[in-house]
């Protein structure tokens, strides 16, 4: 396993954050060249031929006949019902305010961990969890007025609840499957899936082939989907992936940050208190109650240390 360094394992959470931050104002606009399905198909397969590349040398641990059934299972939550829903949900919603609702995974990922890893369940949790919900709901609000639609949200959410469910599965049995295997039969067959669906049920006519779209479509497939799982298992396999989870809450700051600067989305007062209590969630999720634990410890060292002396 390789251990990095700090600077460099800084650089590549930077990178990962802000090219996964961007990816949603991106996508949106390529939604105005392309049918959202075709889209979403065609960036996911040419990010995991990209990944082919790199797999194929690692062969021998593809162990596709042991592993198909968990290629197929991570395909469908991590890439088509995310991907998906994430393509066809920016169509109904501003795509700062889609990425906010989306990142609520972080607090459905601390349930089902609970729920199906039995991982830990601690005071500052259970607050983020109930931050988490509170702050949806006021995102949400507006869209129950007609001013953003409900559909969106419901989208929004579903993208959020099918990645929570697809990062449990591969905790639970990714330990089974060469990750970068993992992530590229994953792509590929969520890609081909995502396609076949998009031309029956979409035109390939409507796909506006622009300047603009295809450096979009390149930039996205190549740095977000490509380069940006790459370093995600990178950082996992040096032992990273719980700072990469806990960094993940400044994902949407970046997707609003982007959106209002190019797209000239509106930041309102109910979207900033939603945004505040999100993110506020997601940090008190991610976090562990260390300090009391290394806290009782340093005391309970002192004390022995002190009845020695006597």
């Amino acid at each position: 396993m390789e251990q990095l360094s700090r600077t460099r394992t800084a650089l590549l959470i930077v990178f990962l954050v802000l090219v996964w931050g961007v990816n949603w104002p991106l996508s949106k606009f390529a939604l105005s060249y392309t049918p959202p399905l075709l889209f979403a198909g065609i960036r996911t397969l040419i990010g995991g031929l990209l990944l082919l590349i790199v797999a194929i040398p690692r062969y021998k641990q593809m162990r596709l006949k042991e592993s198909w059934h968990i290629y197929l299972v991570s395909s469908a939550f991590n890439i088509i019902l995310f991907y998906g829903l994430q393509t066809v949900g920016l169509g109904y919603l501003p795509a700062g305010l889609f990425s906010i609702i989306v990142f609520l995974q972080p607090v459905l990922l601390g349930i089902f961990s609970w729920a199906w890893l039995g991982e830990s369940m601690f005071g500052l949790k259970i607050l983020g969890l109930f931050l988490g919900f509170a702050g949806v709901a006021t995102v949400g609000a507006k869209g129950l007025s007609g001013h953003i639609s409900v559909l969106g949200v419901v989208l929004a959410l579903g993208c959020a609840f099918s990645w929570a469910i697809g990062t449990v599965f591969v905790k639970k049995a990714g330990h089974a499957v060469d990750s970068i295997w993992l992530t590229t039969l994953q792509l590929i067959i969520g890609g081909l899936f995502m396609i076949g669906v998009g031309s029956k049920f979409e035109s390939w006519s409507k796909i506006i082939w622009d300047a603009a779209f295809i450096w979009d479509l390149l930039f996205i497939s190549v740095f977000v989907i490509a380069a940006g799982w790459l370093v995600f298992f990178k950082l996992v396999n040096s032992g990273d992936a719980s700072k990469v989870a806990s960094y993940t809450f400044f994902i949407p700051f970046i997707s609003l940050l982007a959106s209002i600067i190019f797209f000239n989305e509106a930041f309102t007062i109910s979207l900033l208190i939603g945004l505040i209590l999100i993110v506020a969630s997601i940090a008190l999720v991610n976090s562990k109650p260390k300090p009391l634990k290394a806290a009782i410890q340093t005391s309970h060292v002192t004390l022995q240390h002190e009845s020695q002396g006597e």
